[in-house]
């Protein structure tokens, strides 16, 4: 048990942001799979792509609360130009995630529903990882305690 609670607390911000990073994917995915599935066609390459804006709009409302305060632990007075850098890094990751769902999906025509699924995935993989370094290098840098 000891050494469960060590590994956390050598890890704690990595887990943490697995567990929301989860939790957004999860936000994300039920949210652009109920449009998908729904209302809009994939195989639609605009509606394609309206699912992916509106489930990362969502998805990011969601992921910036929870990193802010539970992952990065934040304590800045600059929660503007936070929220701006965050957003900004999440354009970067949004791009992304956009290029490879045309890319598999529209380009290649792996159009039905279990490629959009498959892709998807993938994406949100590669997604997540690329978050994750952004925040933690362009976002929620922690201030230098000068002594």
């Amino acid at each position: 048990m000891n050494k469960i609670k060590e590994l956390y607390e050598k890890y704690h911000e990595i887990i943490l942001y697995l567990i929301f990073g989860v939790l957004t994917t999860v936000v994300s995915l039920i949210v652009k799979y109920a449009l998908l599935f729904t209302v809009l066609e994939a195989s639609n390459a605009f509606e394609l792509q309206v699912a992916v804006v509106v489930s990362w709009i969502v998805a990011v409302l969601f992921a910036y609360f929870t990193n802010r305060k539970f992952v990065f632990e934040s304590k800045t007075n600059s929660k503007l130009k936070e929220f701006v850098n965050f957003i900004l890094a999440r354009i970067a990751t949004l791009l992304l995630d956009m290029f490879i769902m045309w890319f598999f999906v529209t380009l290649l025509k792996l159009n039905s529903d279990l490629y959009v699924v498959i892709v998807t995935l993938i994406s949100q993989v590669l997604v997540i990882i690329a978050n994750y370094i952004l925040s933690k290098l362009f976002v929620f840098k922690k201030q230098n305690k000068i002594t």
